[in-house]
């Protein structure tokens, strides 16, 4: 978890790695938590990405308040996705 300026643009950029036991849950999470996009058109980017088993979130922002309700908003979603996924347990391949 980091959180810090970009020189060039300005923009406050915060970057969250999350891992997950295998590949296919981070998938699962990826695929998840992908559809939802910010409320607020301008002023937040946010990316994610999978690489291995740890799913990669980037965050940029032009506001600190903006940027900690999007993040506050994704960690509500992700633990949802996680209680879901561990009462269900692994995915299975089809």
């Amino acid at each position: 978890m980091a959180t810090e300026t970009n020189q060039e643009t300005g923009k406050l950029e915060f970057f969250l790695d999350v891992p997950f036991p295998s590949s296919g849950e981070a998938t699962v999470a990826l695929r998840s938590l992908s559809p939802d996009r910010e409320p607020r058109r301008g002023g937040i980017s946010k990316r994610l990405s999978v690489s291995g088993s740890t799913l990669s979130v980037r965050w940029s922002a032009d506001e600190a308040r903006v940027l900690r309700v999007s993040v506050n908003s994704f960690l509500d979603h992700l633990s949802l996705v996680v209680e879901t996924m561990e009462l269900f347990g692994p995915p299975v391949d089809l």
